[in-house]
């Protein structure tokens, strides 16, 4: 009954919770801090630039699962556009499909998984569209869909059947892919 009070507050009425909700249920200690971890609520960020953190995070770690599910639940419900979609696995920071607010979000998490750290330049460059608490949400948020994603790719979860996958979204022919994603 607990465990359900807990699906009941993040799945829509009458869908299945998730094969990532039902394998941490298994575990009395871990589930509920984790479903208490989250950032999915109507926080400070506005939820298109969230969105756009989450995909490029997980995009970044292979977490298909996690990606292909926030497609399906957020960023095609809020329009957020198929060639953005598509530059959160394939695209560097400063591709000109992501407008400046996005390239500095999809900057911070390009920089934290590859160096674990944030240059003084990006930070800066949230700053022009952040105040400090929202700096504070995004970086917590990047790490919170780490943490995710070493979750799906540990447990070897395979995609939800209703998820996108990544090669939906494969580069062009002929182009390459210097994100490192998929």
């Amino acid at each position: 009954p607990e465990d359900q009070k807990m699906f009941d507050l993040v799945m829509p009425e009458g869908m299945e919770p998730l094969e990532l909700f039902r394998v941490l249920a298994r575990s009395e200690r871990v589930f509920p801090r984790f479903m208490r971890a989250g950032v999915l609520d109507r926080g400070p960020i506005p939820i298109r630039d969230r969105e756009i953190v989450i995909h490029r995070t997980t995009a970044l770690c292979g977490a298909e699962y996690e990606w292909g599910v926030h497609v399906t639940a957020f960023w095609r419900p809020l329009g957020l556009g198929e060639d953005v979609l598509a530059a959160t696995v394939n695209a560097q920071w400063d591709d000109p499909v992501f407008d400046d607010r996005q390239q500095s979000l999809v900057r911070m998490c390009d920089e934290f998984h590859r160096t674990n750290d944030l240059s003084d330049d990006a930070y800066r460059s949230l700053q022009q569209y952040y105040d400090e608490r929202q700096i504070l949400e995004l970086i917590y948020t990047v790490g919170m869909y780490h943490a995710v994603s070493f979750l799906v790719r540990g447990l070897r979860l395979a995609p939800e059947p209703f998820g996108a996958r990544f090669d939906q979204f494969a580069p062009t022919a002929g182009a390459e892919d210097s994100s490192g994603v998929g």
